[in-house]
């Protein structure tokens, strides 16, 4: 009975992951092969032009860095926010939730109103005499770079907090009464609790920024074309089977790339807390 009483409570949601999930992706999967008889000359084509495989590595780097990026810099403001009083808290995670609040699209538009070749910074250079007339900013890679860490942080952030927050903080307090130095409290005690869900939040980021299309397509130039970019812009030529092609394999290198990091992840932090004993 309680069996039954369980399938029933998952039938909803397995109907949903099959209807928004299993079945676009096998759909995207016959389009992909089938063209209209059995073929493999797109996956093929993928990996025979050097343009289309530089388009590839392009999105694994760029999303690798601003993984990278978002991790250095939310741990640290993820653990401050767990380290203040409680009321002290729901301030500073409304603040940090407020950017999510807002389109993507509106955030990218800011980053031109900012870094335009009349936007604010180069008024504020050119005022302040640090340049002699409008420097150029927008697309660049360390823009697209810059507004995609920007958009991720808020998460990254969150999901280190998350984790922060089943931390019981006596343990650090027991680690400085039995003579710990407070560097020795933070990497011996909090960084090994904590590290799962940092290491799950750089694979939210680095999952999410890999099909990343607004930021690349309005701050970039051609040469910082992403997956996504590409997939639209073979829509637009009516290459549908190519698309979804392209399709595959960035699911296909994302669930890659998504086990490497774990795997990777949990390896190099076993061997650093080997070197650190």
């Amino acid at each position: 009975m309680k069996r039954l009483s369980l399938i029933w409570l998952l039938l909803p949601a397995a109907l949903l992951l099959a209807a928004f999930i299993v079945m676009p992706t096998f759909d995207l999967i016959r389009a992909s092969i089938f063209d209209p008889e059995f073929t493999l000359k797109h996956f093929q084509r993928l990996v025979e032009r050097g343009v289309y495989v530089d388009v590839m590595w392009r999105t694994v780097r760029v999303s690798l860095i601003v993984a990278v990026i978002c991790t250095i810099v939310g741990y640290p403001v993820a653990m401050f926010i767990n380290l203040q009083p409680k009321k002290r808290q729901v301030a500073l995670l409304f603040l940090i939730l407020i950017p999510m609040w807002m389109s993507v699209l509106i955030r990218t538009f800011a980053w031109i109103v900012v870094l335009g070749r009349e936007g604010l910074i180069n008024d504020l250079m050119i005022g302040l005499g640090l340049a002699d007339g409008p420097v150029q900013m927008l697309y660049t890679s360390g823009t697209v770079i810059t507004a995609m860490v920007q958009i991720m942080l808020p998460i990254q952030i969150i999901t280190c907090y998350s984790a922060m927050t089943e931390i019981d903080l006596d343990l650090m307090r027991a680690a400085r009464v039995l003579g710990a130095r407070r560097w020795q409290a933070l990497t011996r005690v909090y960084l090994p609790l904590s590290y799962d869900g940092t290491l799950t939040g750089l694979v939210i980021v680095f999952m999410m920024s890999m099909g990343f299309f607004i930021t690349p397509a309005l701050l970039g130039g051609r040469q910082d074309m992403m997956i996504a970019n590409l997939i639209e812009f073979q829509v637009q030529h009516l290459n549908w089977s190519f698309a979804a092609a392209i399709g595959i394999v960035l699911l296909v290198l994302t669930v890659a790339m998504i086990l490497l990091l774990r795997w990777t992840g949990r390896f190099a932090f076993r061997r650093l807390l080997n070197v650190g004993r």
